[in-house]
Order: structure tokens, then C-alpha cells, then sequence
């Protein structure tokens, strides 16, 4: 087991990284009163549920299951959970505590922030993609029909779990959707991790468990660091959004769920690394090299082709970084070096967005 601290003062709290972390960290430990309502979905409930339970005999343990999905990241199931809350009656002093992946992490945090004004939450994410970014840093919220992740609050757990072993069922297209938040690490942050990423990517497709381990601890240490920089993204932590107001807008357009979201954001990298290319701040190397490390991930580097380009302006207008009516975007100035900006030609935008569209599919 290894672990890392998200340096936050008072609320700073400890990633643990490795296998059978249920038997190896002291959950009891962790939780301050008598009371835990695990939260999971339909799909790793029957999996997991029982054994998280057996670590903590000595609480009053209750559960929601939630349906599994982006599509159920909504206001409505979100009342679900409170609803077991008050009629298990905890109190101020519960822990929920997250089973699952991105869905519940959000929901679970977001409740705990507004139950009774907060209560404790620990994250144990089960896809890589939870554990390399959606269980760290303290986002939490549901989707909107207009808007993907609008409704939330910045909210920190008590500790994130990343057990690399319930990672070895995971299916491909999970595997994949984790896959391509890793490699964003490299390509924001720190080109020598994506050296080791290209070097390493199959080991990883094939869930190798050293080489899992070593990219779950480096994104969670690379994360960290920015989140302790700036918590409630207000400066360099918006660095870590490369691909994602691209990526959501097509997660909206197609209906939550159809896409994943890793899936999305490694179109919409790809998509900022064209604009960057034509920004003249990317080399053409660079943009070959970015395409070439998401396809070896087994990630799509295209968007959907029927998502016309005033589509994609219309939905990256609701994005939460758009300030003062100007879309801002994470960009590249190079491998290893992003920059948050508005001040981009609107017109080479616009050539990604059609560099991207290809109308002439849609009538086979």
C-alpha cells in the first residue's frame, strides 16, 4: 500500500493506493460517530457491499443503491439519498461513505455536503477513472438537462480508497474512459509521466497490477498538488478541465451516459490539441504524438459526426468556466505545459469544430 496526503490545512486528507485496502486500512478508524450510510449503484453492490460491511461491525450501517449510470446523476436520486438519511434518522455526526464510480462519488459528496450542512464522507472509487480524478479534489454534484456537472459544491472527503484490485473486472471501455484522465496528467503536467505512460500503455490495457498501481498513485500525486494550489479552481487548477468543455458538450448533445465521460474527454483533448496546433503554440509532432498515445488507450480522437459546429458553441457556452460571455478553454502550449484562455481567434476555433465534422457520414 502507498499513500499520499491532498495538503489542504485542516481538511487535508490521505489517498491510500493498493489491494485489499478494505482489510489493510482501518475504516472504523476513519469515522467519528456511530452512524455510516454506504451509498452504491446496482452493479457493485453485489460485489462489494458485504465486504465493506464486515469492516465495520461495531456501526449502524445503512445503504442506498442507486441505479448505475450518468443518466441517474440527477436532482431526483440524489433525494434518494436523503431520503434514507432521514428515515434511518442519522445525525450530524454520520459518515456516507461512496461505493462505486464517478456517479456516486459526485452524488455521495454533494449529499454530504448539504445534509444537516455537512457531514463526513469517505470515497472508495471502483473505476479507474474515479480513482485517478473524480474521487480527489473535492467536486461533488448532479447533472442538468442544460448543463453537465452545473449544480454541485466544492466539498472535501475524509479519505479516498483506491483499491487497484477491484479494478481487474473492469470492462474495457471503463478501462479506457480511466485511461484517458491519466494520460491528461502527462499532457498538462508532466511530460515524463506520459514518457512512462507511452512506454507502459500496454501493460496497462492489459490491467497489469504494478503498472495500474504506479499510474493511479502518480495522477493522484500530480492532482494533489494542483488541488492544494487551488482548491475551488479559481487559477491552475482549471488546467486539469483539458478536453473537458469539448467533452461535455458532446456528453450533453448525446445524452449523458452514451458516451462515457473519459470517452468524451479524450475526443475533446484531442480537439484542444488541434486548436493549440493552429493557436501555433503545439507542433505538428506534439499533435501526432497526443493522437497517437489516446488511440494506443483504445479512446476515440473524434467527436460524434453529427454534432454540427454551432452545436458544439452552443453547449460549450453553458460550460462553468465561460466568464463574462467568453468560452475559456485549457489549452497546450506544448506537451507538459497548459494554459487557461479566452484569448483565442474565434475563427480557428471554428476550424477545429469543422476540421471535426463530417456531415457527408450521416446519410449512409
Amino acid at each position: 500500500m502507498r499513500q499520499l496526503t491532498v495538503e489542504l490545512g485542516e481538511r487535508s486528507y490521505p489517498i491510500y493506493v493498493g489491494e485489499n485496502l478494505f482489510k489493510t486500512v482501518d475504516l472504523q478508524g476513519l469515522i467519528k460517530g456511530k452512524q455510516v450510510m454506504i451509498v452504491s449503484n446496482e452493479t457493485i453492490a453485489p460485489l462489494y457491499l458485504d465486504q465493506l460491511k464486515q469492516q465495520l461491525p461495531d456501526l449502524q450501517v445503512d445503504e442506498v443503491i442507486l441505479p448505475d449510470g450518468e443518466s441517474f446523476k440527477t436532482l431526483e436520486h440524489l433525494n434518494s439519498i436523503f431520503d434514507a438519511l432521514l428515515r434511518m434518522k442519522h445525525n450530524r455526526t454520520t459518515t456516507l461513505i461512496a461505493l462505486g464510480g464517478g456517479v456516486v462519488g459526485d452524488m455521495t459528496g454533494f449529499a454530504a455536503a448539504s445534509y444537516q450542512r455537512g457531514v463526513d464522507f469517505i470515497q472508495i472509487p471502483t473505476t479507474l477513472l474515479s480513482q485517478v480524478d473524480s474521487s480527489v479534489g473535492g467536486k461533488t454534484g448532479v447533472n442538468h438537462p442544460l448543463g453537465k456537472n452545473m449544480i454541485g459544491a466544492f466539498y472535501q472527503p475524509k479519505a479516498v480508497l483506491a483499491d487497484t484490485k477491484i479494478l481487474r473486472s473492469l470492462p474495457p471501455r471503463e478501462l479506457a474512459a480511466g485511461l484517458a484522465e491519466v494520460i491528461k496528467y502527462g499532457l498538462i503536467y508532466d511530460e515524463t509521466f506520459l514518457n512512462w505512460i507511452e512506454a507502459n500503455i500496454e501493460q496497462l490495457n492489459n490491467l497489469e497490477p504494478k503498472a495500474l498501481a504506479e499510474a493511479i498513485y502518480r495522477s493522484c500525486k500530480i492532482k494533489a498538488e494542483v488541488v492544494a494550489q487551488d482548491e475551488r479552481e479559481g487559477g491552475i487548477r482549471a488546467i486539469l478541465n483539458l478536453g473537458h468543455t469539448f467533452g461535455h458538450a458532446i456528453e450533453t448533445d448525446q445524452g449523458y451516459g452514451t458516451w462515457l465521460h473519459g470517452e468524451a474527454v479524450g475526443a475533446g483533448m484531442q480537439m484542444a490539441a488541434d486548436l493549440s496546433n493552429r493557436l501555433g503554440w503545439m507542433s505538428d509532432s506534439d499533435l501526432a504524438r497526443t493522437q497517437a498515445i489516446l488511440k494506443a488507450a483504445h479512446l476515440p480522437t473524434e467527436p460524434p459526426p453529427s454534432m454540427e459546429p454551432q452545436r458544439f458553441i452552443e453547449l460549450m457556452s453553458v460550460d462553468k468556466k465561460v466568464l463574462d460571455g467568453r468560452i475559456r478553454l485549457v489549452l497546450l502550449k506544448r506537451i507538459g505545459e497548459a494554459v487557461i484562455t479566452d484569448s483565442f481567434d474565434p475563427a480557428l476555433l471554428q476550424q477545429t469544430l469543422e476540421q471535426h465534422y463530417a456531415p457527408e457520414t450521416l446519410t449512409e
